[in-house]
């Protein structure tokens, strides 16, 4: 007997939960997901999930305390009723950049995180575009690791933008860089900036040719846009003809829609794995939508197939 796939979301991107749901033909699950009047989570799972293969849909994004508190008490509801197996489906992996310890006495975030998850009753993990790879590492049972690049691939081919060149803001970025230049038929280039301290982003030179060439720059996350717009800023005045640029998480804290507004970036595209605010909804802004792959990862799992061969 197959066990049914169930889908249900806390408040971090319900949307986005109902677009997967509508791909693969169900219904988002009954649950309420609310606050007592002291500020505490509350939880009420509405259906029967005994024997079920759940999946919890939430991104851990702002407000990430609460969202996260959301997720850990959902995943505790559905082990004590009995669901077959549950997947905490986080298209955006919050805390993930408190990785390693920098400094003396720094906390690992990522790996608490982790831990809570593990502890919480999640039995494997779906998430897209972690900030570290090595997080995966973090999780004592499968985690599947899905790309947006070749989403991002797709919409930019069919621009058919002349001359393109991929750019990664930074030395770490350069094989999600190389990955969308080889799907897009673009060579690549590389900011090497050096950082005075945290969100604040210095620029240094620029390896590689972008003269006269319309430059895609390339993130795993938008957060202040400090590094996007600065980047863009020092291509344009080395002799690019124009920037475009993309990420996978739009988190655009504190002041990057006003940094955005202000920027000479022609486009930024975006995808949905974090909701956007109204105040985030520029005309500069595209948003692609992740809900297909999603969908079809949560279907491989669920019938037992390989999620890997979804980028062959």
């Amino acid at each position: 007997m197959e066990n049914r796939l169930e889908i249900f979301t806390g408040n971090a991107n319900p949307e986005l939960a109902r677009e997967i749901a509508r791909n693969l033909g169900i219904m988002v699950g009954d649950a309420v997901v609310n606050t007592f009047s002291d500020g505490e989570i509350q939880v009420k799972i509405n259906e029967s999930v005994r024997g079920a293969d759940v999946f919890v849909i939430q991104p851990l994004s702002y407000p990430v305390n609460d969202h996260l508190m959301e997720l850990l008490i959902m995943l505790d509801a559905l082990k004590r009723a009995s669901a077959w197996r549950i997947t905490a489906v986080m298209p955006y992996y919050g805390y993930a950049r408190q990785d390693r310890k920098i400094r003396a006495r720094d906390p690992i975030t990522a790996k608490l995180v982790a831990d809570l998850i593990s502890t919480a009753g999640a039995h494997r993990v779906l998430t897209m575009d972690l900030h570290a790879g090595q997080i995966q590492g973090f999780f004592n049972f499968p985690v599947d690791h899905l790309m947006a690049v070749p989403i991002l691939a797709d919409y930019f081919r069919k621009k058919e933008l002349e001359d393109p060149v991929v750019v990664s803001p930074d030395l770490g970025g350069v094989t999600r860089a190389r990955e969308l230049a080889n799907r897009i038929g673009a060579s690549i280039a590389i900011i090497d900036k050096r950082r005075p301290e945290p969100n604040k982003a210095e620029v240094m030179n620029i390896i590689g040719d972008i003269r006269n060439k319309t430059v895609i720059m390339i993130d795993d996350m938008i957060d202040t846009a400090g590094t996007i717009t600065l980047g863009a800023q020092a291509l344009l005045d080395k002799g690019a003809k124009e920037v475009y640029a993309c990420c996978t998480h739009p988190v655009l804290s504190g002041p990057a829609i006003e940094r955005l507004n202000a920027s000479p970036i022609k486009e930024v595209v975006v995808t949905n794995t974090i909701p956007l605010r109204d105040h985030q909804k520029i005309e500069k802004i595209t948003v692609l939508s992740v809900a297909p792959l999603f969908a079809e990862a949560i279907r491989r799992i669920h019938l037992h197939q390989s999620v890997s061969t979804l980028f062959d």
